[in-house]
């Protein structure tokens, strides 16, 4: 499997685009205050706001309030300093993630850190990115474009979509990417009256971390990147690790089935009756009693797996899925997909990060011709699967995306004083294994890979090893060795270590266009 992730990275190719350098996003070291008070959904937690330029290369442009949350260190006279908690998506709440803290991270971070975090601007309680659900619903039909007039649709319907969110969220819809956010946080660091800072982060927060990281080297303590994005990727090679994720899960899913009489395909050929059931949705013979006019496709069915593929204790659940599929007994309401308003004063407004990922990727695609060229690609690497879901998504919300984006694609220059620590699970569908390879590569000395030689999106709580790897690194800036693994906990085992909620909180959302949240 190394093997083949080392040949996968390989397609990764380095891209022109130069990375900003730490002087220039570091400016005067920002002043403001956060009037603290307790949270409403929980009180042992504080909350508040900090005011932040709109465009911080325009200062005096204007500002908006980003969310934030504390819950004090447990032990003040033990305390190292902040700990910092980076939400995915895009479109997670680090707030939440402060706000359940103590069920997701270990006694000791908790005695010895203040636990913070932010919602990122544009998502959640930070101005969120909010769009007409009259316009989202005109979405085309399906991501899968078959022709040049779809693609076109989908790049007018994006263009329409993107001027209906720009007018109804204001100058900030312009402004959500990442690089911001970093400048955020460190305004963020100063309001704490922090020198430094630790950081957590998992998913697509690992971009926050790593862009952070790379702008302002000397802020970072210590930083973990938990299930890491790699912001070097152009279209082709995001798309083709991506997919080649999907297979490697699939993969692992029918080596479970062979060998657990829990699977109800054990002793059978799975692939030939994922094949068979994929076919039946291909001619519209799958129907869900809950939309009886709209039968089930093969796209939500690849879909619905890779959502199984984030944690191996859902393999049962799929087992079952695909048997009700292959039976023609659906459960009605399985692949339903409730869309999320923004507030009941807002009915008719949705919450729609997307613009995130779009100003953080520039992923473009030429055309129709193109664009098949790619998906006939995915089919080559992923013969079971034959393409990600979550390399379809991302790209084509973002078709035609105007140039420039303000943080694009680019190899990583990080010099900190302490490695960052990069940590992964072989057996990721979303944020793949390969990635971390190549954002460690990318780190060089500034960086340290912790390989979980398991199964599912984010390592921190799968098992004693990675947990107290990661507690150890933030805790004592103890750098695990070159080469450092942890052992797979196998699934049967998984269930008696209880439930994470971590885990839960990256769980991939219901996906839909637009506002897919990839990946969670």
């Amino acid at each position: 499997m190394r093997r083949f992730a080392a040949l996968v990275v390989g397609l990764v190719a380095p891209l022109s685009i130069v990375a900003p350098t730490a002087a220039s996003a570091a400016a005067v070291e920002p002043k403001a205050d956060i009037a603290w008070s307790p949270c409403p959904e929980n009180t042992a937690v504080d909350c508040g706001t900090l005011a932040v330029p709109v465009d911080w290369k325009n200062p005096a442009g204007g500002t908006v309030n980003v969310a934030v949350a504390r819950r004090k260190a447990a032990d003040p006279a033990a305390k190292i300093g902040a700990l910092v908690l980076g939400a995915g998506g895009p479109g997670g709440s680090g707030v939440n993630l402060v706000l359940g803290s103590d069920q997701r991270f270990s006694p000791e971070l908790l005695r010895r850190f203040d636990i913070v975090g932010f919602d990122h601007r544009g998502v959640g309680r930070s101005n969120p990115v909010v769009c007409s659900e009259s316009v989202m619903l005109e979405a085309p039909a399906s991501p899968l474009i078959k022709n040049q007039a779809e693609f076109d649709a989908w790049v007018a319907f994006n263009a329409k979509l993107r001027t209906d969110c720009r007018a109804r969220t204001g100058p900030l819809f312009d402004h959500v990417d990442s690089l911001s956010a970093a400048k955020d946080l460190d305004a963020f660091r100063a309001a704490l009256g922090e020198q430094k800072i630790s950081y957590w982060g998992g998913s697509y927060g690992t971009l926050l971390g790593q862009t952070y990281a790379e702008n302002f080297p000397s802020r970072v303590r210590a930083a973990v990147l938990d299930s890491t994005m790699d912001h070097s990727l152009g279209t082709a090679a995001f798309m083709a690790t991506e997919t080649w994720g999907t297979q490697d899960g699939f993969n692992e899913f029918v080596a479970w089935c062979q060998r657990e009489t829990s699977c109800l395909q054990n002793g059978e050929d799975v692939r030939a009756i994922w094949r068979d059931l994929l076919a039946k949705a291909d001619r519209g013979e799958i129907i869900d009693p809950s939309r009886p006019d709209t039968p089930i496709s093969a796209f939500e069915i690849i879909d619905h797996a890779v959502g199984a593929f984030y944690d191996p204790r859902r393999w049962p659940t799929l087992s079952q899925t695909i048997d009700e599929l292959s039976r023609a007994a659906v459960k009605a309401g399985t692949f339903a997909k409730p869309v999320t308003k923004a507030a009941s004063s807002q009915e008719n407004l949705i919450r729609n990060p997307t613009q995130v990922f779009c100003l953080d990727y520039r992923l473009p695609v030429r055309d129709f011709a193109q664009w098949n060229s790619l998906v006939k690609s995915q089919a080559k690497i992923a013969p079971d699967m034959r393409y990600s879901t979550l390399a379809i998504f991302p790209v084509v919300s973002c078709l035609g995306q105007p140039d420039p984006i303000p943080n694009p694609q680019h190899r990583l220059k990080v010099r900190t004083q302490t490695p960052v620590l990069v940590a992964n699970s072989l057996h990721d569908p979303a944020t793949v294994y390969p990635w971390a390879l190549s954002t460690t590569a990318q780190l060089g000395r500034s960086g340290r890979l912790l390989s979980y030689e398991g199964w599912g999106h984010i390592v921190y709580g799968r098992g004693p090893c990675a947990t107290s790897a990661i507690d150890g690194y933030v805790l004592n800036l103890t750098v695990p060795p070159r080469g450092a693994t942890c052992p797979a906990v196998p699934p049967a085992q998984a269930k008696t270590l209880g439930d994470n909620p971590l885990h839960q909180d990256f769980a991939p959302k219901a996906p839909g266009q637009p506002g897919w949240g990839f990946p969670s």
